[in-house]
């Protein structure tokens, strides 16, 4: 029988980990078998703080969703919305982590989402089914996400029965969730990555207090 529940559990027969470090160069971690989820921290500077403040006053429902090389992001953003012509630092942050994302899996173009939020664009911990995202919080509540041994897959969508995830069971405990910082940047080894289905990295959207919203920028390979 214990045999069975660990068949059905089967986040625990096999070790993930996180690759994190404050150089950029730990992104490169993700090609090894055993991370799920590698974190570039400290990206931001005061002054990209402080654009990101402004841009935020000056384009308060900013939705951004579009395709694009990386040498020509910033001509991109500015054709959808010419208020970005007044932040070119920020459109330079968002080049450079688009060249690093095309530049590490060989991509030509970049779907690159750029969205303000102000509730949780997925509340419950779920998987991606894509190759690899890269996801990065310039304002407010970052993405939570649990390590892969703590985590029950059968409570994952319908498994859950429609409860939420602290009835659902698929943690254990509060101190499970770990969750990124602004600034952060992350690779979400997704389901479909070779080899690695069944430990897809597991996580949700905070939730947004009242009043407050959060940027999040997500690279998506194009096919």
């Amino acid at each position: 029988m214990a045999s069975t529940a660990l068949q059905d559990n089967s986040f625990a027969l096999v070790t993930k980990r996180a690759a994190v470090s404050t150089s950029a160069s730990v992104l490169t971690d993700i090609y090894q078998d055993d991370v799920n989820i590698a974190v570039w921290q400290g990206s931001m500077t005061p002054d990209l703080t402080n654009s990101v403040e402004r841009l935020l006053a000056e384009c308060p429902n900013l939705r951004m969703v579009v395709t694009s090389s990386p040498e020509d992001v910033t001509n991109a953003f500015v054709e959808q919305n010419p208020t970005f012509a007044k932040f070119p630092e920020f459109c330079q942050h968002i080049a450079t982590l688009v060249d690093m994302f095309a530049t590490l899996f060989e991509l030509k173009r970049v779907g690159i989402r750029l969205t303000q939020l102000d509730r949780a664009m997925c509340p419950k911990f779920h998987i991606d089914r894509v190759p690899c995202r890269l996801v990065s919080t310039f304002f407010g509540v970052a993405t939570q996400w649990l390590p892969h041994e703590s985590v029950d897959r059968t409570k994952l969508g319908a498994g859950s029965l429609g409860v939420s995830d602290e009835q659902s069971g698929i943690y254990q405990h509060l101190t499970d969730i770990q969750e990124l910082n602004i600034g952060d940047v992350a690779l979400l080894k997704g389901e479909t990555w070779y080899n690695n289905e069944g430990a897809g990295l597991v996580h949700r959207s905070p939730a947004v207090a009242d009043d407050a919203k959060r940027l999040l920028l997500t690279l998506d390979f194009i096919d």
